[in-house]
Formats: C-alpha cells, sequence, structure tokens
C-alpha cells in the first residue's frame, strides 16, 4: 500500500450458509460504521449459491424490512481476488464479458455467519491469496464453529462445557438406536443443534424420548453432524466479549445477560433478531464482582486455548451455585449496533466505530502466512 491512498478494505458478506440473511444485516451495519476518509471500502456479497459479485453498500438495502431479511442479488457483476506481482486485486467482470480492476486489496473483512465462511474456508482461500483479514485463523475458525470439537479442544484446555453426544449422519442411519440411547444417558430435557450452525437456527428443546428423532432430522436438516447437549437447568445465559489489544492479549468487555421471555423456552431466531419478542438484554449483566472476574478470566482463557484472533463472542452458562460453564465460542459474532457483542463493548467505553476501527487496524497490522 502506498502512503497516497487509503486502505482498500473488502467488506464480505452473505454466503450459502441458513445466516445468510443474517449476515448481510450486520454488514449494513459495519459498513456504515467505517470512516469513509480513512478507509476504501468496497462492498462483495456471497450469493446462496456461491457466487460473489459486487454488492451494494446501500444500507436500506441491506436492512430487515417487513420482518424480512435482505439477501445478495447473485446477477450483480461478478468478482474474484487475482494475485499479481505485487500483491492481490479484486477484479470485476460486468455483463458484457469486460473486465476492470478495483485495484489492491489491503484486507478482507469476512463478515460470514456459518459454514463456508466463519468455519475457515473464507479464511484459507484469503491465506492462500495472500490477504490479510480480520478476526480467526483458518484452525480456530474450524474448530469455534464445530460445537462438538469446540468441546473437545476446550475440555482437554481443562475448561468446563457442558455433557454432549455428537451423532453423525452415517451413524444415525447405521444405528439410531445406539445414538438414542447415548443421547438418553444425558438425561431429559436435552437440546439438540447442528454441530456448525448458528443464529439458533435448527435448535429443539427435547423434552421426553419421543420427540428426540424429529430434532434429530430437523437438525440435520441443516448440517449431517448433530449435538445432543444436556440441558443447563437453571443457569443463567451470560455473554462477554474478547477482543485483541495491538499487542496481541486479549481484552473482555463488560459482560450482558440475555432473559428470553414470552412463548420462548430458550433464545431462538425470532427471539434473537425480530422485533417485537419477548427478550431483554441486562448490559452489563448484574455479577458480584468475584464472579465478574472469573467470567472475564475464562473467556480470555477459552480465546486463548483455541488460538482465536481479532475478536470472539463467549457465551456462558452461569449456575445458580456461582459456577460458570462455556456453552459456545463465536468468532464472527453477530454484529449490528443493537448485537450483543457490540452491546458490551459500548458498555466498556468502546464505541462501534472505535470498535470496528480497532479490527481494521489489527488485520491491516498483522502479517500473512504462519503466526
Amino acid at each position: 500500500m502506498t502512503e497516497s491512498r487509503k486502505p482498500r478494505v473488502v467488506v464480505v458478506f452473505g454466503g450459502r450458509s441458513t445466516e445468510h440473511g443474517i449476515s448481510c444485516v450486520t454488514a449494513g451495519s459495519v459498513m456504515q460504521a467505517i470512516d469513509p476518509s480513512a478507509y476504501d471500502v468496497v462492498p462483495v456479497g456471497i450469493a446462496q449459491d456461491g457466487r460473489w459479485v459486487l454488492e451494494s453498500s446501500d444500507p436500506e438495502h441491506l436492512s430487515i424490512r417487513d420482518r424480512r431479511l435482505p439477501y445478495v442479488d447473485g446477477d450483480r457483476p461478478a468478482v474474484a481476488l487475482a494475485q499479481g506481482e505485487t500483491g492481490t486485486r479484486l477484479t470485476v467482470r460486468d455483463g458484457d464479458g469486460s473486465t476492470r480492476d478495483l485495484g489492491e486489496v489491503d484486507a478482507v473483512f469476512p463478515l460470514l455467519h456459518g459454514p463456508w465462511g466463519e468455519d475457515g474456508t473464507i479464511q484459507g482461500q484469503l491465506e492462500m491469496s495472500g490477504v490479510r483479514y480480520v478476526g480467526a485463523g483458518v484452525l480456530a475458525s474450524a474448530v469455534s464453529m464445530d460445537k462438538g470439537y469446540m468441546k473437545v479442544v476446550l475440555g482437554a484446555a481443562d475448561l468446563p462445557v457442558m455433557p454432549s453426544v455428537a451423532i453423525t449422519g452415517r451413524e444415525w442411519a447405521r444405528d439410531a438406536a445406539d445414538c438414542r440411547e447415548r443421547a438418553a444417558a444425558l438425561g431429559y430435557p436435552l437440546f439438540v443443534k447442528p454441530a456448525r450452525g448458528g443464529s439458533s437456527i435448527g435448535i429443539s428443546k427435547v423434552k421426553a424420548p419421543a420427540d428426540l428423532d424429529a430434532a434429530v432430522e430437523a437438525a440435520m436438516e441443516h448440517d449431517p453432524r448433530v449435538l445432543v447437549e444436556a440441558f443447563a437447568a437453571g443457569a443463567r445465559e451470560v455473554e462477554c466479549g474478547v477482543l485483541q489489544a495491538p499487542d496481541g492479549t486479549p481484552q473482555t468487555s463488560l459482560p450482558a445477560e440475555i432473559r428470553v421471555g414470552g412463548d420462548h423456552e430458550f433464545y431462538d431466531f425470532e427471539a434473537k433478531y425480530l422485533p417485537g419478542e419477548h427478550t431483554e438484554i441486562d448490559c452489563p449483566a448484574k455479577l458480584d464482582d468475584g464472579l465478574l472476574a472469573r467470567m472475564q478470566e475464562l473467556a480470555a482463557a477459552t480465546f486463548e486455548a483455541v488460538g482465536c484472533e481479532g475478536l470472539a463472542r463467549v457465551d456462558f452458562f452461569v449456575f445458580p451455585d456461582g459456577s460458570l460453564v462455556v456453552n459456545e465460542l463465536n468468532t464472527m459474532p453477530g454484529f449490528t449496533p443493537t448485537s450483543m457483542y457490540p452491546q458490551m463493548w459500548a458498555a466498556s467505553g468502546l464505541s462501534y466505530g472505535e470498535l470496528v476501527d480497532r479490527l481494521l487496524q489489527l488485520a491491516l497490522d498483522r502479517g500473512t502466512g504462519l503466526r
């Protein structure tokens, strides 16, 4: 990058996962927050069929309207990363077949949620292309995306996780009775979820053995690998943000607590994203000083155990006796101004715009290749 131009940041969003629309909403918010006097922003959408296109940065285009999520229009001009002698550039192919060069890419902000994005796939592509990017690398992204393997890694680091059973599509087809038996050993009620899903899509609370098969099959509509997890009876759901400092050390935010009411038995998709639902958030969460310190310490340890970079949100169960269990680790959490991660950092003294800028600077300052 020459001194005569601003850093060129490619914001990538959409993708092939069930969280396509949420990714678009996130991108609209982030692009509004990026300072145009400091960065040259190029919006790139990935359509649901995998096509990469030059998208609109219009915030209205990327917002929830009439309870409908936005989506990437795959018929827009196609884009591609092209490696050259001086760096990786972004090229556009217009409808008439002609191509044009949008210039060298200095960093990518991959705002993709779920498989084919948050799971290490795009991170691997960017590593191969020699492009800096925001957030966790290939391994940390992949491990964090798969809730079953996340538990294996955290358990090996002596970090507390809920008991669970992973069921693959092959196992379910070969011996469903054994799968049912392993699940039953956890006790009812249970939660059944896609192992590599997000935004609470495909999750079911199972109260009796007769309902297990339907829940497993519903989760397998989204992922052939399913996680069956013990119910955290009486637990509060509290989240904590982690953000790397310029020297690489993990910093932690004030936590926030989610309280779900109405007809929602857990923090499902509607409670998270659609207006008018009965969800209350305490930000910061009401925790005594000792519990707060333990949670922040555990959040940082979780971040380090998986080898995260940039940012992460660590979700906890807080039990009545004060014990803590790590529920999930999200390497690209929801990122609209009303999402939990930015709210927690705002409560901690870092505004949405400052948070976005910090992440871009971290990406621009780190090297490419093995770290």
